[in-house]
């Protein structure tokens, strides 16, 4: 019913960019606050950046500078804009944060599949 789905992930020499999105689908009415996250090989999950429904955004310090997340509230879509990017930048992507289901109530935990972004040296 509610889903998330990453998209833009693929290998990139360093020194590249990437622009990863996350659409919103389902019976979802609009979005609230939105994440990425990545969990590199051996490692733990971690907050990359985050964008409030009123553009305040919050970033990792490994990528402060580098790395730029966006919204489209009409399109339900979030976006990061990865640029310089390090072989330790090399991870799974999610997508995650919370969406509204009913223009009624709270908004509830969303997740997407992950997307592979991987940087060669």
């Amino acid at each position: 019913q509610v889903q998330l789905v990453e998209s833009g992930g693929g290998l990139v020499q360093s020194g590249g960019s990437l622009r990863l999105s996350c659409a919103a689908s389902g019976s979802i009415v609009s979005t609230y606050t939105m994440a990425w996250y990545r969990q590199g090989p051996g490692k733990q999950r971690e907050l990359v950046a985050e964008i409030t429904l009123g553009d305040v955004t919050t970033y990792a310090d490994s990528v402060k500078g580098r790395f730029a997340i966006s919204r489209d509230n009409a399109k339900k879509t979030a976006y990061l804009q990865m640029n310089s990017l390090k072989p330790e930048d090399t991870a799974v992507y999610y997508c995650g944060g919370k969406v509204y289901v009913s223009p009624y109530g709270p908004p509830v935990d969303a997740w997407g599949q992950g997307t592979q972004v991987t940087v060669s040296s």
